[in-house]
Formats: C-alpha cells, sequence, structure tokens
C-alpha cells in the first residue's frame, strides 16, 4: 500500500462541493484501493483537521465514441474513487493557502 500521503490524488472543486464548504465536507479523489480508515488518516495528517465523517463512491470508467474523418473512434473514461470527508464544527480546509 502507498503511504498516507499518496492515497489523496487530488481535491474535488466543482459547485456542489463548494456549496458543501458551508456544512465542514470537502471532496477528494482518492486511490482505488484507499479505505476509509486510511484516507481519514491521509486528510488529518496532510491538513492537521480532524476528521468526523468518511463516505466513499466508486465510478466504473465510461464508454464514449466520437465520430471523425477517419470513422467512428471509440474509446473508455478512467475509472475513480471518490472521498467525501466530513471535519468537525469549526474547522475548515484551506485549499488554497500555498498559492
Amino acid at each position: 500500500m502507498k503511504t498516507l500521503l499518496e492515497v489523496l490524488l487530488k481535491p474535488i472543486n466543482t459547485e456542489k462541493l463548494n456549496h458543501q464548504e458551508k456544512l465542514n465536507r470537502y471532496g477528494f479523489y482518492v486511490q482505488r484501493t484507499a479505505n476509509k480508515l486510511q484516507i481519514r488518516k491521509a486528510v488529518e495528517e496532510m491538513y492537521g483537521v480532524t476528521v468526523e465523517s468518511v463516505n466513499t463512491m466508486r465510478y466504473a470508467g465510461k464508454n464514449k465514441s466520437r465520430v471523425t474523418k477517419a470513422g467512428v473512434i471509440a474509446g473508455k473514461t478512467n475509472a475513480c474513487k471518490k472521498a467525501t470527508v466530513t471535519l468537525r464544527k469549526g474547522e475548515k480546509i484551506d485549499f488554497y493557502s500555498n498559492i
């Protein structure tokens, strides 16, 4: 298994999750093999916050096709795993502090 800091791939920055920051919820793309305990430890270690709960979602890759001059090209998007992390009341994560 990877180290705790390699469990988190990148934060998710969507309008829906930005609205949930008011509820102390943040989203991350994580390794597909990571479990909830590893995700909890990685977030606590990386951002110095206390995690109350972790919810995970697994997404299968979708089949895609497009029509070009050369004909129909078929492919597939990557499968991924997302985690929604709820923090203790009063704590927050600032993703833009390092810029």
